[in-house]
């Protein structure tokens, strides 16, 4: 980007920054409700909540319902998943 194309866009600076800043808060949300890996983490709270007696049976059956579902709904694992 030459000079003057720098001077001339630098006032979208922010709205550029704001965007950027947005899309890498979207992508971790993205990641933390699909990935594989931090689902079946999420599966390992719950049961360790529910055998502290932190949560009922029903509430750790409504979020392992949940989370099974998003796990299946993530597509089929990667190459040495489960392995």
């Amino acid at each position: 980007m030459g000079l003057f194309t720098g001077l001339l866009t630098l006032p979208l600076a922010p709205v550029r920054g704001v965007a950027w800043i947005g899309q890498r808060i979207y992508d971790e949300a993205r990641r933390q409700t699909t990935d594989p890996a931090v689902i079946r983490e999420r599966l390992a709270e719950v049961s360790d909540a529910r055998a502290a007696g932190e949560i009922s049976e029903e509430e750790a059956a409504r979020r392992e319902k949940e989370l099974v579902r998003r796990l299946f709904s993530s597509g089929p694992p990667g190459p040495g998943v489960g392995a």
